[in-house]
């Protein structure tokens, strides 16, 4: 993860915008300051604790890793049920026919049971799904008027703080650029004066070689 953070060409107000060529090259100096990106975690950020996973969470990562397909539910369970071939009465001493018969029985109740709660569930969602479905649109639209109230009082606080940063800095903006001029002749005038003490220096040195012959 990067750590350098964003640049926001907004924030001054009364600097002169700097050439390609300048931000160039503040840039360079920024990322030979800074270095290479940091891709690790920090030295003091303490190490994450060892995952245990339970044998079935274990068994679901690697379906997902292996990117198989969900089979949460057996429905053929609630499918209708085949009879056995032969009938019960057939032969009462073979136990694997009345075994069958049993499994065959407890599917069928199975799914008797999954039909009547499905068709318990249609009815009521019939009489009561609409007026259901109704109120969680109108909680739903709550929630979005609430989020867009607060979304919108953000927007006008950070319009404010801009502002007031916009003010700030224009009304010391005259001061700044005062200061700037005096720093600037002041940087001539010592550049000035480093030029005619060299030049002093010159002509001393010069009357001196004159005085030597």
């Amino acid at each position: 993860m990067s750590l350098t953070t964003a640049v926001h060409d907004s924030l001054p107000y009364i600097d002169i915008e700097p050439t390609p060529t300048e931000r160039a090259l503040a840039l360079a100096l920024i990322a030979e300051e800074v270095g290479p990106e940091q891709t690790t975690d920090h030295p003091a950020l303490p190490h994450l604790a060892p995952q245990h996973f339970s044998p079935l969470v274990e068994s679901e990562l690697l379906r997902i890793e292996n990117k198989q397909p969900l089979k949460a539910i057996d429905r053929s369970r609630y499918e209708a049920v085949e009879p056995p071939s032969t009938s019960p009465h057939s032969d009462e001493k073979t136990p694997e026919t009345l075994i069958a018969w049993r499994d065959a029985l407890q599917k069928a109740y199975t799914s008797q049971s999954y039909l009547v709660g499905r068709t318990t569930n249609l009815a009521l969602l019939e009489k009561y799904g609409k007026n259901a479905w109704l109120i969680s649109n109108a909680q739903s639209e709550d929630v979005l008027r609430g989020l867009e109230k607060e979304l919108a009082e953000r927007k006008a606080e950070i319009d404010g703080v801009v502002i007031e940063r916009k003010n700030a800095q224009e009304a010391v903006g005259g001061e700044v650029t005062g200061l700037e001029e005096a720093w600037k002749r002041g940087v001539g005038r010592v550049l000035e004066t480093e030029v005619a003490a060299e030049g002093v220096r010159r002509e001393i040195l010069e009357r001196r070689r004159e005085g030597a012959r």
